[in-house]
């Protein structure tokens, strides 16, 4: 295919988006020529290897007018001179009018950054995430004249107002969501029947080994890799803990950062509980796979945020099944398409005590644990390959290349 996709990001790379570094990776390897265009630096301490082995080079914006002004006026400068100016303009003067927040003002600065940086061999943009980053793209690509498109997840979706979305589905050339769940959401807000494809993220199973569980002794131990935020669930889960048979022997594990750990921490202390949990921060893959190896189930007590947030289809699921553990987890968002009976138990969210009973109920029973996993396993290998999902984007790509050089 001829000319380069820029991939929009909000930050890059980041620990938590292990499914964007899995596509980026998967795309170069089928041959796109890519560069990352990422709206903020990391933050995190460490990468993973899927990350190490991604070639494209990586255009930072500035996060913040202020940091770089200088940067910023001659982008603007330059964004004045394209075609395409007066368009993205009415654009952004709209959607200021309806949001006239300083957030709004700097997505405007950073489109014109872009648009005035971007390589000339850049031929589309593709965007991760409808809210921010997709503003962004939307503004770039209509002042350098170019064709966009997104794909969408979870929060983007759920804490963007509906003409919001409704326009940039209308601006864009095509679009991918990775759940059924979102799929019926944006299609009933699309412009055009199929312009939204369902394309699921999927695993790439070779770095999981799924280890013989049979025999294994010691507490039992139970697993959770997430933020450490609101729809996480994870107060949920401690209080859950709380609940399990005082004569059973349990050990419990956080992996991941997020700014409710702290009041996990206190929460765990107050229930007594502190000398079985642990929480050790963010963590490259290699790690959190050696944590999902020592386990004996997962747990995700997925919920709704107050502002709407919500998962789709956490990875952290798909890598745990495909490691043959049992998931607990609850029926929110689009996690039942993962999770079966034959899988895992789901509860209702914010349930403690279905979330307890279910953990205690794994507990006692070692062969359905191994039952689950060895389900959950094949589930994921048999219906959530990464490679239908990148087959269909590239030929989304290839098909709006085509549809450019015969306009």
């Amino acid at each position: 295919m001829k000319g380069r996709v820029a991939v929009v990001v909000k930050g890059y790379p980041r620990l938590s988006e292990t499914f964007i570094a899995q596509e980026i990776l998967a795309l170069e390897r089928r041959g796109l020529d890519l560069l990352i265009v990422s709206l903020r630096h990391p933050t995190d301490g460490a990468i993973h290897d899927l990350h190490a082995a991604i070639k494209a080079p990586v255009l930072y914006l500035p996060e913040y007018l202020k940091d770089d002004p200088q940067r910023v006026r001659r982008g603007r400068a330059v964004a004045q001179t394209l075609p395409g100016y007066r368009a993205a303009e009415a654009i952004y003067r709209r959607d200021l009018a309806r949001d006239p927040t300083a957030s709004r003002h700097r997505r405007w600065g950073q489109a014109a950054v872009l648009a005035a940086e971007l390589p000339a061999d850049v031929s589309q943009l593709y965007v991760h995430f409808l809210h921010t980053p997709a503003s962004v793209t939307c503004y770039a690509a209509t002042l350098r004249g170019l064709p966009f498109a997104f794909s969408a997840h979870a929060k983007d979706i759920y804490t963007t107002p509906t003409w919001e979305l409704r326009e940039k589905i209308a601006a864009s050339r095509w679009g991918v969501t990775c759940t059924a769940y979102n799929h019926h959401v944006l299609s009933e807000l699309a412009d055009a029947p199929g312009k939204v494809d369902l394309v699921y993220h999927g695993l790439d199973p070779a770095p999981f080994d799924a280890p013989d569980r049979r025999g294994r002794g010691g507490p039992f131990t139970i697993l959770s890799v997430c933020r450490a935020v609101e729809k996480k669930g994870l107060d949920d889960v401690i209080h859950a803990l709380a609940r399990l048979p005082r004569d059973l022997d349990w050990r419990f594990g956080h992996m991941g950062g997020g700014s409710l750990v702290p009041h996990l921490k206190t929460l765990a202390a107050r229930l007594g509980l502190a000398d079985r949990v642990t929480f050790t921060g963010t963590a490259p893959r290699k790690t959190v796979v050696a944590a999902l190896a020592r386990a004996d189930a997962f747990v995700l007590a997925s919920r709704v945020a107050k502002n709407g947030d919500r998962d789709g289809i956490p990875n952290v699921l798909m890598e745990a099944m495909v490691m043959g553990l049992p998931v607990v987890s609850t029926k929110v968002s689009a996690v039942p398409e993962l999770v079966t009976p034959a899988t895992g138990i789901l509860v209702e969210p914010r349930d403690r005590g279905a979330l307890g009973e279910a953990l205690a109920r794994l507990a006692a029973d070692p062969s359905l644990r191994e039952a689950m996993g060895r389900e959950g396993e094949a589930r994921v290998k048999a219906h959530f390959s990464p490679k239908p999902g990148i087959d269909r984007l590239i030929q989304r790509f290839e098909d709006s290349q085509t549809a450019d050089l015969a306009a």
